[in-house]
Formats: structure tokens, sequence, C-alpha cells
């Protein structure tokens, strides 16, 4: 009895003391906001003070997009200088059945005909860069890229990413998640116009455990699937210890939405072109950066642990893209996915001295060899 009482008054104090350490560390990041951080340094004033705003809601993100549409566009970046006259971009915000308003974008070509639709699934932190007008919008620009070459692409943020509505970067349930993703784009798929057209979905990062996950809840329904530094399993530096994430699994059952859980610098860790990267560190400006809310970073890491169990059971074709200096998704499980699929059609390509961000963060070479695997891929399975 007494060894029992003991172990639950350990566990209370270091749960205290943690609360304690907690509260401490989210009075911090409120007083933090009131100045900008340094990485806006190079923005002028009126733009420093817009990047203060509490962005954990919709409408703050949304005045924060707006206000840096023209400089974004005015930034030296490869994918910037492409004219893409020959496509149509559309912006939608509609509710989904949770009541929950979704903000999408459709990228399509004006005059060729389409050869198939293809399905983004963005990630953890490049959300904004998939959809706004810059380059982080990784996805925004090799959307427009892929429209260009005659492929209809189709997007959402998901609820609590970007411009969609829910708490910034919160994710209670993966699932659930996966099922706003498969809700979406089914609407999409049974449009008239695009019954009869293959249809892929492309998963980059955090998208790639999305993509996989709609694909093993709907294995009949795609035709293949594009996944670019897929994170089936988080790179070791970047998950915390055992006892750190017992403790952090233990607050989450009362404080699930905290930001308290330690990570590196994982945009460092990330982009491989220095110049990039300072670029992502200026303009990313919806790009999270706190700390991860420990039910989302709880939710992240049973996820790639269950897709580790369930690898066999992908079966659609696809191609896997990962740089072998990826230090945030872990490319030899992306190996061990390429050798454990049922896939019949599968494709693996790893990319020598290229990191995780390999559409945005990478050399301007290695950005467009990726982009033109991507292509050739998808022209090969789209006949």
């Amino acid at each position: 009895m007494l060894t029992s009482s003991y172990a639950v008054a350990v566990q209370f104090l270091i749960l205290s003391l943690c609360l304690i350490l907690g509260l401490a560390f989210v009075y911090g990041n409120k007083r933090k906001r009131k100045n900008a951080h340094p990485r806006f340094e190079d923005l002028n004033y009126k733009l420093q003070k817009i990047t203060t705003l509490n962005m954990d809601e919709a409408p703050n993100r949304r005045r924060v997009r707006e206000a840096f549409k023209k400089p974004i566009l005015g930034i030296d970046h490869c994918m910037l200088k492409m004219s893409y006259d020959s496509v149509e971009v559309g912006e939608f915000y509609e509710k989904n059945s949770k009541g929950l308003e979704i903000f999408s974008k459709s990228w399509l070509p004006k005059t060729s005909p389409l050869k198939a639709v293809v399905c983004f699934c963005h990630g953890y932190g490049e959300h904004i860069t998939l959809f706004l007008e810059g380059m982080w919008l990784a996805l925004e620009r090799t959307a427009k890229k892929l429209a260009s070459y005659g492929y209809g692409v189709f997007a959402l943020d998901y609820p609590g990413f970007g411009l969609s509505e829910g708490l910034n970067n919160y994710i209670p349930n993966f699932d659930l998640l996966v099922d706003d993703v498969i809700e979406h784009f089914s609407k999409i798929k049974e449009t008239k116009e695009y019954q009869s057209l293959p249809s892929f979905l492309f998963g980059y990062s955090m998208g790639g455990a999305v993509a996989l996950k709609v694909h093993l809840k709907q294995p009949k329904a795609w035709d293949g699937a594009v996944l670019i530094s897929p994170m089936c399993k988080m790179a070791d530096d970047i998950v915390p210890p055992w006892i750190v994430r017992q403790v952090l699994i233990g607050i989450a059952k009362f404080f699930p939405t905290a930001k308290l859980v330690p990570q590196s610098n994982v945009a460092n860790l990330a982009f491989g072109d220095l110049k990039k990267r300072k670029l992502n560190d200026t303009y990313n400006v919806l790009g999270y950066r706190d700390n991860p809310r420990l039910q989302t970073a709880i939710v992240l890491l049973n996820t790639t642990q269950e897709l580790e169990r369930l690898l066999k059971e992908v079966s659609l074709p696809m191609l896997i893209q990962h740089g072998e200096l990826d230090f945030v998704t872990d490319p030899s499980v992306s190996k061990e996915l390429y050798e454990k699929a049922s896939s019949l059609d599968k494709k693996l390509l790893l990319y020598k001295g290229a990191c995780h961000a390999l559409l945005d963060g990478e050399t301007d070479e290695m950005i467009f060899r990726v982009f033109d695997d991507t292509i050739t891929w998808l022209d090969q399975h789209s006949i």
C-alpha cells in the first residue's frame, strides 16, 4: 500500500511540476507575441506588426495571408519566376459536414484537355506554403506547374491549418482528419467532368501519411499516389525521449491543446539550401513555429507507428521520393514501404545530398529534378 501511494505521489508531483512549467511556457509565449520575431527583421514595420497577430484562429491567419500576397510574389525563387498564364486558379470556402469552413483551391489548364485529377495532401508545416501565392506553398507552385502539363489539381487546408477554420495545428484525431480529406476529394471526383479521369493522391511530408491513410480506407478508389518525404516515421532526432513522452501523454489528458512538446528547429533540418531557408524564415509567415500541441504530437507519433505496421497493406501504384539526408521524416521507412508494400507497380527515388523539403528547400537543380521525375511518373500512369 505504501509503495502504491508513493508511486501515485511521485506521479502527481511530476504532473504538477510539468503543469507549472507548461503554464510558464505558455505565458512566456504570449509575452513574446507582443514583439515581432527576429526572423521578420527584414520586413517593413507594417508587415512586422501583422506578424504579431495571434494566429490560433482562422480570421487572423486570413488577414496575414492578404497582407503578404504581394511581398511573397516578389521574392527570388526559381518556382516564382515561371509563367503560369495557361493555368486557371480557383479559391473556395465551403462548410464541411462538421460545420467548419474549409479553404480549398484548384488549378486547371485553360486550354489543354485534362489528363488526370491530382489531389494534394499537405504537410504539417507547409500547409500555408501550399495554398498562398508564395512558394512554400511548395505545392502552390508545383500545382500550377502540374496544371500547365494538363493535370487538374485540387487541394484543401485541413481543419485548423492554413485558412480553414479550427484551432491552429491542432489534430485531435488523425482518422477524423483523413475523413475530412476523403469527404472533400470524393465530391470532386464525383463531379461529372472528372468521373472518367484517372485520380492520384499527392502527399508531401505529413501529407504522405494522410495519403496512405486515405488509400487504406479507400483501397480501390485511386489510380496511384506520389509520396514526397512521406511521414511514415519521424526521425529519431525530433522525437522526445521515452520518459518525456510518457509525461507529456499524461499532461495531454488534461491540456491537449497546450504547446509543450520540445522539438528541434525543423525548418533548419528541412532546408538544404541556405538561401531558401532564409526566405522561408522571413516569408513563410503562416508557418506554425510554436512547439507542437500535446495531442497533435501524440496523434502524429501514433499514426507513424500504425503506418509502420500496415506497410504490407499498401497496394496502389506509387512513386516514393525522399532525400537521403532527411532528418525530419526517416528515409529508411520509405525504403521499407517500397520493400513491404504489396503494390505490383512501385518506384523509389532517393536523392543524394537532399534534405526534407524537396519541393522548395533544395537547389534549383534539385527542385526541378524532383518535379520532372514526378511528371514523368504521372504521365506514364495517366495514359
